[in-house]
């Protein structure tokens, strides 16, 4: 067998050997995971009975999307035509992007954000404009607007955002898409729940606006793997093109109607939230633990210098938080997520102690 030469060696595209990479800090999470903003306790009632009794013929079947997306459109208002369900909300952001962006196509996106999306565009080969938010976190409503231009072809924004809890005014995003009209805007409300401001009912009339939601956060299946794109039908349309039919599987599509039926657990535990989100950041206060208000179901806060000895110290103390310092803009943060009242009690005792233990004090 003749050696392979350098000349000869299969390669990727350029985009992706020069693209980021994502490693989630996934081995080894022992403990309360207040790390990853998932739901601290269950699905709903009714989505565990639904699990009680799949049967396993089911697994044999290609899983059919169609009924649910329909089921799906009904409960937000929408045509089944206007919908997507999708692989999570990361699916969701990959179809985008390979359905509008070419090589020489830009990007705008606000840091710091959600790391997936500058991940998914620099695949493409497109170039990927960020706008650094100031030390309030807040969103830059002026510079986006400075910068968007006519060659630019996607823009995507979290409202809430993570890691920072901010939000975006609706009338900014929709003011953006008109002005915009040559790009799609990509608005992804993964936190809405937590907030309850959305632009889901725009994608009837603004043809190029998409609204990504996720079944991971309030309704607690992030395991399944679930989310929804919804967009205006003439331009969903060509996304669909690109998805793949079976990209959703059984189990989460006969658990999702049940869980979008049981709106009294979903207001429950987006309360829940809202008052741990509360207890914290009055914590954190009294603490004199620098912090950014937050409209999502986590708080992101800056321990400084000792980020990475505080994260460690949580952890002997059975609390998972996420180390967010690499982050843009993020020196020395730290998150942490909020979930029924009893685990963001155990959270803020974890937290004290972790303080003491490594002798904080607040820097200047």
């Amino acid at each position: 067998m003749n050696p392979i030469q350098p000349s000869q060696k299969l390669r990727p595209r350029a985009a992706v050997e020069q693209m980021h990479e994502y490693h989630p800090p996934l081995a080894g999470r022992a403990g309360l995971r207040l790390d990853f903003n998932e739901n601290t306790l269950a699905s709903s009632p009714r989505v565990q009975a639904v699990l009680q009794r799949i049967a396993a013929e089911s697994l044999t079947k290609y899983p059919e999307r169609a009924l649910v997306e329909r089921i799906a459109a009904k409960h937000f208002g929408l045509t089944s035509e206007a919908v997507l369900l999708t692989n999570g909300v990361d699916e969701a952001i990959h179809l985008v992007c390979e359905t509008y962006l070419e090589p020489q196509d830009e990007v705008v996106i606000v840091t710091p954000t959600f790391s997936m999306y500058a991940l998914y565009a620099e695949a493409t080969g497109a170039t990927v404009r960020a706008i650094q938010a100031d030390s309030t976190l807040q969103f830059p409503y002026k510079r986006v607007q400075q910068t968007v231009h006519s060659g630019t072809k996607l823009i995507m924004l979290a409202s809430p955002n993570n890691p920072t809890g901010s939000v975006i005014e609706s009338s900014f995003l929709l003011e953006l898409a008109a002005s915009a009209p040559q790009a799609a805007l990509l608005v992804d409300e993964a936190y809405y729940h937590f907030h309850g401001e959305s632009v889901l009912n725009a994608t009837d009339t603004v043809s190029n606006l998409f609204v990504a939601r996720t079944f991971s956060k309030a309704y607690g299946l992030a395991g399944l793997r679930i989310g929804l794109l919804a967009s205006h039908p003439e331009t969903m349309r060509f996304v669909r093109k690109v998805s793949s039919p079976y990209n959703v599987n059984s189990i989460a599509l006969e658990c999702l109607p049940e869980a979008l039926a049981d709106e009294a657990y979903i207001c429950w535990y987006a309360d829940q939230v809202r008052q741990s989100r509360l207890t914290t950041e009055q914590a954190l206060a009294q603490l004199k633990v620098p912090y950014w208000p937050s409209h999502a179901n986590f708080v992101l806060m800056n321990i400084g210098s000792k980020h990475a000895a505080f994260v460690g110290a949580m952890r002997r103390q059975g609390v998972l938080v996420r180390d967010r310092s690499q982050d843009p803009g993020c020196d020395g943060c730290v998150r942490i997520t909020l979930g029924t009242i009893e685990h963001t009690q155990r959270g803020i005792a974890a937290l004290k102690a972790s303080l003491k233990e490594i002798a904080w004090q607040a820097e200047n």
